[in-house]
């Protein structure tokens, strides 16, 4: 896997598809069946809810400050080639 394939990340989900997950969350299915039914990952599931139960949206909240050019984990690697 080539070197700026690992550093992208996924662009985040649709606020419509959020909510779904929600929804089917709340009709108290699992997060295994929600995972299969909507094709996303059980951990972007489970993130998703978390964030419901603690914020009570799922809405993207605003971030504070300019976001990092370098991930931590890009930023060890850049490090380790220069080594």
């Amino acid at each position: 896997m080539s070197e700026q394939m690992r550093i992208m990340r996924s662009k985040e989900l649709p606020e419509e598809l959020r909510d779904r997950i929600v929804a089917r969350h709340r009709s108290g299915q699992g997060y295994k069946k929600i995972s299969a039914a909507l094709k996303v990952p059980k951990s972007t599931v489970a993130s998703i809810i978390l964030k419901w139960k603690t914020f009570g949206m799922t809405r993207t909240l605003p971030r504070a400050g300019r976001p990092a050019k370098l991930s931590y984990r890009g930023r060890r690697a850049l490090v380790r080639e220069v080594k």
